[in-house]
């Protein structure tokens, strides 16, 4: 790419954003930064933005707006608020690359605009695909815009598959996807005690550092769950041909098997700017100033069948593949709902799970012809699932 590249960084206060901001600072050739969002952290935006100088800055209120606005000179960022400016950045003609981090459910509506805006869309945001996967994609394909996967593992599986892939793994000679999790900090945890743990102690990721939601996702395995779905809708694999395994070292970031017995795998250290420097470079290869792979250091890999009792939310994630429709959007709503609730200590970390199954028998799937229909049902997940809390929640 000879041309200056205007990204966008829809997050940017978050550990994706910062990593890829570190990412486009090595290569200040090839990125400008052009626009850059965050939803609370007003202090860490202003300092992004007296760094890197953004045309546009994006926050969520308009009181956030004027304490911004007190740090930055007008003449250069430009201060914008809410979901229209998150829109606007997404969709601007002058916009190159979206790099769509925005946690949640929060992130679907700006990221399904870059979408339909043709543009080059790294999808760090899970959530778009799992809530909203055949609108979303079908935006992706009529748009012609360029999807490439962030998540390490959906970015390995990028990696893994054929260069011409299109989508129907039998019709490439792919069996199935191996989607490796490091187990999160109570791999090895008894269910008893995992009756007591707190909030801190699920942020506790061994490997990864993350947000403090992903974190607990992370800990219940629900993040591995959605992955599942958004495998689903990047690659064309049905729920049995999606597997997962757990590999606590998180140096083997996903796997791909092929027809005749052949394993692909991707490995790396666990640094998100490996697999966002390969996005942000694609089809080049770009330095991510992460270290090289040390395997005599590392000695050994382990592999391990998940076990779904220590972790029911990998079974509500293939259940909500299976239904489809807005069975998707429901867990994920009751999800946030419910890890919002553990994160305050008013629900049992157990509970997490028990909350959103109980969501989900309450709410069966629905079909799905317009975006209103996701957004309908993420509504009456989180409703639901308040109520769920409420009789659910630790008493003081």
């Amino acid at each position: 790419m000879s041309r200056l590249q205007n990204l966008v960084i829809l997050g940017a206060t978050g550990s994706i954003g910062r990593s890829t901001l570190d990412v486009a600072a090595r290569h200040p050739q090839r990125f400008r930064i052009f626009a850059l969002s965050a939803n609370e952290r007003v202090d860490e935006l202003g300092e992004l933005c007296l760094r890197h100088r953004p045309r546009y800055a994006v926050v969520a209120q308009s009181v956030q707006a004027d304490l911004l606005r007190k740090r930055l000179q007008p003449d250069v960022t430009e201060i914008l608020i809410g979901q229209q400016g998150l829109e606007f950045i997404a969709a601007h003609a002058e916009t190159d690359c979206v790099m769509a981090a925005i946690v949640g459910a929060a992130g679907l509506v700006p990221t399904l605009a870059a979408a339909r805006a043709g543009k080059r869309l790294l999808l760090a945001n899970k959530e778009a695909l799992v809530m909203a996967g055949p609108i979303f994609m079908e935006a992706v394909r009529a748009h012609h815009a360029t999807l490439l996967p962030i998540d390490s593992e959906h970015n390995a599986v990028f990696q893994c598959l054929p260069d011409a892939y299109s989508g129907g793994l039998g019709g490439h000679g792919v069996r199935r996807v191996l989607l490796t999790a490091s187990g999160g900090p109570f791999r090895e945890t008894t269910l008893a005690d995992l009756r007591s743990v707190t909030p801190d102690e699920a942020c506790a990721h061994p490997n990864w550092v993350m947000g403090r939601k992903i974190s607990v996702d992370s800990a219940t395995m629900m993040n591995k769950a959605l992955e599942i779905i958004e495998a689903h809708w990047l690659f064309g694999a049905t729920s049995e041909q999606i597997e997962v395994v757990i590999h606590p070292q998180s140096v083997v970031h996903s796997m791909v098997e092929y027809a005749d017995g052949s394993v692909i795998a991707q490995l790396g250290n666990p640094d998100m700017r490996t697999p966002i420097a390969h996005a942000l470079g694609y089809p080049e290869r770009i330095e991510a100033g992460v270290d090289s792979l040390d395997l005599f250091r590392i000695g050994r890999l382990d592999f391990a069948a998940p076990d779904f009792a220590r972790f029911p939310a990998l079974q509500l994630g293939y259940r909500a593949l299976r239904e489809g429709g807005t069975s998707p959007a429901t867990l994920n709503a009751a999800n946030e709902v419910a890890v919002s609730g553990f994160l305050e200590r008013r629900l049992p970390f157990l509970s997490i799970t028990t909350v959103i199954e109980a969501v989900m028998n309450a709410l069966p799937a629905r079909a799905i012809a317009g975006l209103d229909d996701v957004l309908e049902a993420d509504a009456a997940a989180r409703s639901c699932a308040q109520l769920q809390l409420e009789a659910m929640a630790v008493k003081p």
